[in-house]
């Protein structure tokens, strides 16, 4: 008994060092991917149910769509195709050469993993959702996949977020902070302006992308010294 007690006073007294000295990346595993997920399943479910989604979504394009002008619709096409999933992993490849040039192992790993495996994740939703594209008026443009999750939206955030993680620690964390509130809901509302997402689209897009951004940062972390990584390499 004194032998079962002591062991287990003992295990109490790992687990409560284990949550204490990891409780900021509890937290962030419960608000970032926990939430986001959840949220996303009640989407998820309520959009396989009914394929029409929720009633605020005709609703919120019919809106957008009466400020539709020559000079909007210019500007959208330009920056969907700037925020599309082929664009910006382009730019994500490119990067990820600069980090390994300057072998910045952890930045570059965390870059690669979060970028191509968020665009292989919602290439998967799409698939098994299946969810057809709105049709509620007659447009020059079109897209052949399916809706849910948004890949732009999903592609934008994860970009955003992404380089806010490389310029957290630099001067340039607060332009890319900016940068990403403008950028993210910009390519998203070229999305409901163009007629090819309904809203629900666009929010599910982004829980996902905000739940892997988060989980893989856990479990990466880019910003851990790189003197560790190198010690953890050669071990």
């Amino acid at each position: 008994m004194e032998n079962q007690k002591f062991r287990l006073e003992n295990g109490a007294k790992l687990i409560s060092k284990i949550l204490l000295n990891n409780w900021r990346s509890l937290l962030l595993l419960f608000i970032g991917v926990y939430i986001p997920l959840q949220l996303f399943e009640l989407l998820a479910i309520k959009v396989w149910q009914y394929e029409g989604g929720f009633p605020w979504d005709i609703p919120i394009l019919l809106g957008i769509h009466q400020t539709v002008n020559p000079q909007l619709d210019v500007f959208a096409l330009i920056l969907t195709d700037i925020g599309s999933p082929k664009t910006l992993v382009a730019i994500l490849l490119l990067i990820s050469l600069v980090l390994t040039l300057t072998k910045k192992w952890r930045l570059c790993a965390y870059l690669i993993i979060a970028g191509l495996g968020s665009n292989a994740i919602n290439r998967a939703g799409k698939v098994f959702f299946h969810r057809v594209r709105p049709h509620l008026w007659e447009s020059t443009y079109h897209e052949a996949s399916f809706a849910f999750p948004s890949g732009h939206a999903m592609a934008s955030f994860t970009f955003a977020a992404i380089l806010l993680i490389l310029a957290w620690q630099t001067r340039f964390a607060l332009m890319t902070l900016i940068f990403g509130a403008f950028f993210v809901p910009g390519v998203a509302w070229t999305r409901l302006y163009l007629g090819v997402h309904f809203p629900s689209d666009i929010i599910a897009g982004w829980l996902v992308a905000l739940a892997w951004v988060v989980g893989v940062y856990i479990v990466i972390q880019p910003h851990k010294n790189q003197t560790n990584l190198i010690n953890e390499e050669v071990e």
